[in-house]
């Protein structure tokens, strides 16, 4: 009973420490085996001089039967002894794997408790070492008992060893068996898994060609695909170049027409300006003559006698060549609005100051546009001064610095 208590404490103690316990109890184990290996423990009953004759005479004497049930009890024997060892040497190995196992669990922890670790070992270390003073002296216990049962036991070991060597062979012979029926296993196993290998292999082999065949055809195909599609292309191509070629002679034919009318057009234009333009040119040459001609006559009525100019017709005359002097210069700078029809007309009272500047010009009737209204007075304005009103006798001027405009396409009156 003390050996499992003291394996639990083991345990324990290999629970709580790190790798210094379980070497240190290592270490006294090795020690204590070493020192009871070398120490001869006093046998309690010395033999008798001649108990190997007699055991050595009685084992002669005894039958075959005898021998066969001592074999057998040797043989049980030994195999107790070799369950005792194994079931001793179990134990250990399993002490020692749990110290490991338990050595390897606290250095995963070791970081976090190295402070109470450090007293715990030297605890451990203490404890251990009474347990291994205590173990060896269990151990010397348990040899000097095995001594003393040893020479008792010394003629039945030699039965047993023959047995054991009889045994032995057999198992020898059996094992050879054993391996060589394995050998012959292993062998056909090898062989199958060779043949496999190679069926395997062949497999393989035949699905890369597989592969290879239908990626070259995928490969064809796809190479005859583009080969199409390029040949398509290009035709499409070719009829893209053909209707842009068409549509560009189309569109040259067209922009050469647009031309060919647009310099037409712009002949027409330029002689329907140029007709224009003659015909303001005589316009205002005509004006200019008509002009011309009102100022000599106005020069003609101011040149001439008092009595001339008192007489009414005369001072009709010359307001009339003043009024025909002022329409003209409106008409000149008169711009009409483009869409005006011919029955548009406004009217426009013109109020004068004595050097003929204009003081004020109000549409006194509407043409219904405000922009041919606007275009009216604006061409009062731009006309202005009108400094042949200062030419004219006192009494006239006052009479004519107040006089309407009636504007129509075409004509002022």
């Amino acid at each position: 009973m003390a050996k499992p208590q003291r394996r639990n404490t083991l345990k324990r103690s290999a629970g709580q420490v790190g790798y210094g316990l379980p070497t240190v109890l290592a270490v006294a184990l090795h020690l204590g085996i070493l020192v009871i290996s070398v120490i001869k423990w006093p046998s309690s009953e010395p033999e008798a001089p001649n108990n190997a004759i007699v055991q050595a005479t009685l084992i002669s004497t005894e039958t075959r039967t005898d021998q066969a049930q001592q074999a057998a009890e040797a043989r049980t024997r030994a195999a107790e002894r070799q369950a005792q060892e194994e079931a001793e040497r179990q134990a250990q190995e399993e002490a020692e794997r749990q110290a490991r196992e338990a050595a390897e669990q606290q250095a995963a922890e070791e970081a976090e408790r190295q402070a109470a670790e450090q007293q715990a070992q030297q605890e451990a270390e203490q404890q251990a070492r009474e347990e291994a003073a205590e173990q060896a002296q269990a151990e010397a216990e348990r040899r000097a008992a095995e001594a003393e049962a040893a020479a008792q036991r010394k003629a039945e070991e030699e039965a047993e060893r023959e047995a054991a060597r009889q045994q032995a062979e057999q198992e020898r012979q059996a094992e050879a068996e054993r391996r060589r029926q394995e050998e012959a296993a292993r062998q056909q196993e090898a062989e199958r898994q060779a043949r496999e290998a190679a069926e395997q292999q062949a497999r393989e082999e035949a699905e890369r060609k597989a592969q290879e065949e239908a990626e070259r055809q995928a490969r064809e195909a796809a190479e005859q695909k583009a080969r199409e599609e390029a040949e398509q292309q290009a035709r499409e191509e070719a009829e893209r170049k053909a209707l842009e070629e068409a549509e560009r002679q189309a569109r040259e034919a067209a922009e050469q027409k647009a031309r060919e009318e647009a310099e037409r057009q712009a002949r027409q234009e330029a002689e329907r300006k140029a007709q224009e333009e003659a015909e303001r040119q005589a316009r205002e040459a005509a004006e200019q003559k008509a002009r011309e001609e009102a100022e000599r006559q106005l020069q003609r009525i101011i040149e001439g006698d008092s009595s001339a100019v008192s007489n009414a017709e005369q001072g009709n005359e010359a307001a009339n060549g003043f009024i025909q002097l002022v329409r003209r210069a409106v008409e000149q700078a008169w711009v009409i609005p483009p869409n005006v029809g011919d029955g548009t007309t406004a009217e426009v009272q013109v109020r004068l100051g004595p050097s003929g500047e204009v003081f004020a010009a109000t549409v006194t009737r509407s043409s219904g546009n405000a922009a041919f209204d606007n275009s009216a007075i604006q061409a009062v304005e731009s006309a202005a001064p009108f400094t042949e009103l200062r030419d004219l006798p006192s009494g006239v001027q006052r009479d004519y610095r107040q006089f309407n405009l009636r504007f129509t396409p075409g004509d002022i009156r």
